[in-house]
């Protein structure tokens, strides 16, 4: 039961993910005109996209990577390779999506981080770059101790759950921004529920479904990996999973 309620979570894990991802690109194609990297409203469009691909769903693949029963097995450094690849990807495209919204102010001589949702954004972004470093510095390099490495990893997994949940408030105060912003002057206004308030909403909605889901697959315990030589409640898991 254990191991089909972890896949069960997994692959609809996968799949809220890749719909977030389409859905936020079709939010840009269908009502906001596509995508050009030309300091226009179209560069901007890359934001919202490169902000849920990055910060929410490869930060969760990334931080999900020790909960697969399979990585229990062997050497855990092709493991700690592949947790830092995948967050420092999400990093760059997190980067990117910055890159793009501040290209865009610049062009179009807007203010910038005026906002919640910016100040959120920022905060979220620095917190992962400093997650990112000290995780890379203490627990793949060799130099660290294991006293070390024992004594910030509470600290690790803290301020992993904690960017993790900064990204999706940021991500649906961004949604919610973008929206009063594009509707404030249309024929329909937001109030109204437009088709795009619908469809950004319910974009909203789901990426809140993803992320406590991602939250729900860290917190349980026996799908965390277990410690070398100690039996814990993960460990029927693997076995089952072998």
């Amino acid at each position: 039961m254990a191991v089909g309620w972890f896949y069960l979570s997994f692959y609809a894990l996968c799949f809220l993910g890749l719909m977030c991802i389409i859905l936020t690109i079709c939010w840009m194609q269908l009502w906001h005109g596509g995508f050009a990297w030309d300091g226009t409203i179209l560069m901007f469009n890359y934001h919202p996209v490169l902000m849920v691909v990055g910060l929410v769903v490869l930060y969760s693949a990334a931080s999900l990577v020790y909960r697969l029963p399979w990585s229990w097995v062997g050497p855990k450094l092709p493991w700690k390779i592949g947790h830092a690849a995948l967050h420092l990807l999400a990093f760059i495209l997190t980067v990117l999506g910055m890159v793009a919204v501040f290209q865009f102010h610049h062009h179009s001589k807007v203010a910038k981080l005026y906002s919640l949702h910016s100040w959120l954004g920022i905060v979220t972004v620095f917190l992962f770059a400093c997650q990112w470093f000290l995780g890379f510095a203490v627990f793949l390099l060799p130099w660290a101790s294991v006293w070390l490495r024992s004594l910030l990893k509470p600290i690790h997994l803290f301020f992993g759950v904690i960017i993790l949940s900064l990204s999706i408030a940021s991500v649906i105060s961004g949604i919610n921004e973008k929206l009063f912003f594009s509707l404030n002057n249309a024929t329909q206004p937001y109030s109204s529920l437009p088709s795009e308030a619908i469809f950004a909403n319910s974009l909203g909605m789901l990426v809140v479904i993803f992320g406590l889901l991602v939250l729900y697959i860290l917190l349980v315990s026996s799908w965390k990996r277990p410690e070398p030589g100690i039996l814990t409640e993960g460990q029927p898991l693997l076995r089952d999973g072998e």
